[in-house]
């Protein structure tokens, strides 16, 4: 945690996604139990009832589950469902305007792979 809350995005569901952050890295691994709501609302100062939102956004997808009594959970295969998911906004996002961008400007796919392997190598 202790990440910069983002003004032009609702904060549940920076939570979400910081929650999500967390258990890709491996910094929550599945079947661990993750900060309670209200935990999250006094590190984030916000609305306890907005931490909820953010949390049960992900207990909606199958990625935290509730265990009566205790507190919420990461649920088995999330880390895959959550890297699969991931990569296909990846796709989407960038991988998809890259090559529309790149027709506009008339690169071909071969000009486009070679600026993508120089990045790489100077990463």
């Amino acid at each position: 945690m202790g990440i910069q809350m983002d003004d032009n995005r609702p904060i549940f569901v920076q939570i979400a996604e910081l929650i999500e952050n967390d258990i890709i890295d491996g910094t929550v691994p599945e079947e661990t139990q993750v900060p309670s709501t209200n935990q999250f609302a006094a590190f984030y100062s916000i609305n306890p009832a907005t931490a909820a939102k953010g949390v049960n956004l992900l207990v909606e997808q199958g990625i935290l589950y509730k265990k009566r009594g205790i507190g919420m959970f990461v649920a088995a295969g999330a880390r895959s469902e959550l890297t699969n998911k991931r990569k296909q906004q990846f796709y989407e996002q960038y991988v998809v305007a890259m090559i529309r961008e790149a027709a506009k400007l008339g690169i071909t796919t071969e000009q486009l792979s070679e600026m993508i392997r120089k990045g790489d190598e100077n990463r």
